[in-house]
Formats: C-alpha cells, sequence, structure tokens
C-alpha cells in the first residue's frame, strides 16, 4: 500500500490541474452486470466524477484487490494484487421464489501483472511482470521509480514474505532489493526525505515461536532503504499501534496519517514528529464532515487519500439511511485539507449519489489531467 507524490505544474501546488484515479468494484454481484474494477476520476478543482476505464486482462466478475496503483508523470501504475471472483448464491427458494441470496467471493490467485495506463492517449499497455506475486504490499515511487517490500505471496495464509524490488520505468525491468529485516504484509510505503520508508504491518511468525510482544515490538518497526548504502536499518516504535496504518503520506516535508486499517478516520489528521518519534494530532484538523450530515443514520464504506502539493486529498464512500422514508442510496463525498493553512484548512465538495454500493478495490493516487 502506498502513495505516490505527484510533481505539480508550474500554475501552482495546489493540484488544479490534476485529476484524482481510484479504483472500484461492484460490492454485491448483480444479474447481466460484471462486477469487475473499473477506474474513476476525481477533478481536483471541482469535484466531479468520471469513468475512466476497466482494467484490463480480468475475466468477467473477477475482480483485483489489495495491489497498489500509483502514478508517474502521465502513467498510472496497477501492480500485483490478489485476484478473487465474486458470484451470487441463492441460498433457498420457495415455491420457485429465490427467498434470499448470499454473494460469496472465492480467492482464485495472487498475481505478477503490472498494467499502466496513460492519461493522456487513454491506453493500457501491460509492462514487466514482479519478480515475486504479491499483495497486500508496501508500496511507493521515489527518483522516477517504483518501489515495492513484503506483502503476501500465497492465498489463504497469515505469512508475509520479505522480498522488495524496484521499478525502473526507462528499461521495463524489476530489479531485486535487499530483503525487509522482517516479512511484513499490510505495511504501508512512503517516499521521505530521500528514503524508501515501510512501515508497520503485519509481521507472519505464529508458526516460527514468536510470542506475540516480539511480534508487537517488530510490527511498530519502520524499515528504511538508503539507496546509497544498498541495506534496510530499523526504527523503533515508529507506528506505535497495535494496528497498521491505514495510510501515510508525505506533504510538505512530513508525515500525515488519517488513522489505521480498522479505523480508516480517527476524527483527526495525525503529523510524525521525527524528533521524539511519536505522532500527534495536527491543530484544526478535526474534522465532523466523515459522519454525513442531516436527518440520516450512515455507515462509512471506505476512505482512501493522496497528497496533492500542501494539501490531502480524502475519498470516502457511505451507505446512508433516510430517516424518515427508511430508504437507503450511496454516496461518495471528496474533502480536502490544507496542511499549509493557518485556519479553515477543510474544503469539501457535494456528495455524489451513487448508483449502486461501490468497493473500493486499491488506494487513490493523483496524475495531471
Amino acid at each position: 500500500m502506498g502513495s505516490s507524490q505527484p510533481q505539480l505544474s508550474s500554475q501552482g501546488n495546489n493540484g488544479l490541474t490534476h485529476r484524482v484515479y481510484a479504483s472500484f468494484c461492484l460490492k454485491e454481484p448483480v444479474a447481466d452486470m460484471n462486477v469487475s474494477n473499473w477506474i474513476e476520476a476525481y477533478g481536483v478543482s471541482d469535484g466531479t466524477r468520471s469513468y475512466v476505464s476497466s482494467i484490463p486482462g480480468l475475466v468477467e466478475n473477477h475482480v483485483l484487490k489489495d495491489f497498489a496503483m500509483v502514478s508517474i508523470g502521465d502513467f498510472i501504475y496497477i501492480i500485483g494484487g490478489r485476484i478473487c471472483e465474486k458470484q451470487r448464491a441463492v441460498s433457498r427458494t420457495c415455491l420457485g421464489i429465490d427467498e434470499s441470496e448470499e454473494h460469496t467471493a472465492f480467492d482464485v490467485e495472487v498475481v505478477s501483472t503490472v498494467w499502466r495506463y496513460n492519461v493522456c492517449s487513454k491506453e493500457w499497455s501491460e509492462r514487466a511482470h514482479l519478480n515475486v506475486p504479491r499483495y497486500n504490499f508496501a508500496c511507493t515511487t521515489h527518483d522516477e521509480k517504483i518501489f515495492v517490500a513484503g506483502g503476501q505471496s500465497s492465498i489463504g495464509t497469515a505469512k508475509g514474505i520479505s522480498s522488495a524490488e524496484v521499478y525502473d520505468p526507462s528499461q521495463d525491468k524489476w530489479s531485486a532489493l535487499p530483503d525487509l529485516n522482517t516479512p511484513r504484509y499490510k505495511s504501508v510505503g512512503v517516499s521521505w526525505k530521500g528514503k524508501i520508508y515501510v512501515i508497520s504491518g503485519f509481521v507472519g511468525f505464529c508458526d516460527n515461536g514468536y510470542s506475540m510482544f516480539v511480534q508487537y515490538v517488530e510490527r511498530s518497526y519502520a524499515e528504511v532503504y538508503d539507496e546509497t548504502l544498498k541495506k534496510w536499518y530499523l526504527i523503533p516504535r515508529f507506528w506505535q499501534l497495535d494496528v497498521p496504518p491505514n495510510q501515510i503520506v508525505a506533504v510538505g516535508g512530513k508525515l500525515f496519517s488519517s488513522g489505521d486499517c480498522l479505523n480508516s478516520w480517527k476524527g483527526h489528521i495525525e503529523a510524525y514528529d521525527e524528533e521524539i518519534n511519536l505522532w500527534s494530532k495536527v491543530k484544526g484538523s478535526k474534522h465532523e464532515i466523515f459522519g454525513y450530515g442531516g436527518n440520516f443514520d450512515h455507515q462509512r464504506l471506505y476512505l482512501t487519500m493522496t497528497p496533492i502539493g500542501d494539501c490531502m486529498f480524502f475519498l470516502a464512500g457511505y451507505r446512508v439511511q433516510d430517516d424518515c422514508s427508511a430508504s437507503s442510496n450511496h454516496v461518495s463525498v471528496i474533502h480536502i485539507f490544507d496542511s499549509s493553512a493557518t485556519q479553515n484548512g477543510w474544503r469539501s465538495f457535494e456528495p455524489m449519489q451513487l448508483e449502486r454500493e461501490h468497493e473500493l478495490c486499491g488506494h487513490c493516487c493523483v496524475a495531471p489531467t
């Protein structure tokens, strides 16, 4: 998991000439509809939403999950992941009428495929595959290259891997990096101060006799890759929660987080203080907009963010229940937080109505229009 920091245009660092891209599938299979992944784009300046493309190479009703999506220049890369098949299964019938349905998903395989989408020509091309198939891995961009580390390579096990590799688009080639010190998955990748950070993650060592305490200590580490020394070193207690972060992004020379993988929004944004090795609440970042307003009961379905200049772009999805009519619908909402603002750093757009419930399949990224 990771986010890439784009090089913004000369028009400024507010990213108004950019769009944010995210991949979704339908939450539940629908008759005569393909639930496989598609990509949507969101305007940074006006919050508009538009369909971009389906992800190539997927069999009908197969969904790609837990992949990485990052951007370099005008290109978006879809990297690795696991493929699952979604099915509708009628659980019971009475007098020939379906009384209830169950929606099931089966894991199919872990993939090493890499697809590249050109946002200008709107064309896909298949690129060199990963050396190691993986999903739930850390990923980030740095110096026009893509770095991946850790993750899982087998379905049905809670075991991480330690392998890492780097992709050079100019050569269309993946090259092996030194292994992480500890196999881990669901880590977060971020490029910060010229180094690659792989932060937290679950450590799958139960079958090797590791104690729960040791697992907690090791998954609180950040592993940092120094390209000059060609090695990973550890920063103890970098992430001090028992659960890995949802995302961490670099904005204005600082690291920011909005929550963990179980609670993606804590009600505020936190920033990392390198001097004392602690995360603390960002002044003015407390916000209730992630609770949908009005006379509605609501449930947040997903939240993803990406850095744009000095700002953080948040995309959230909700299931909304109308208290008066007892009907429910689904909406997506965009919020932008300006980390450089001294006050009133939040800006929001009107909710966008969705025809059906969407499932976020991977974190978003940003690219120029």
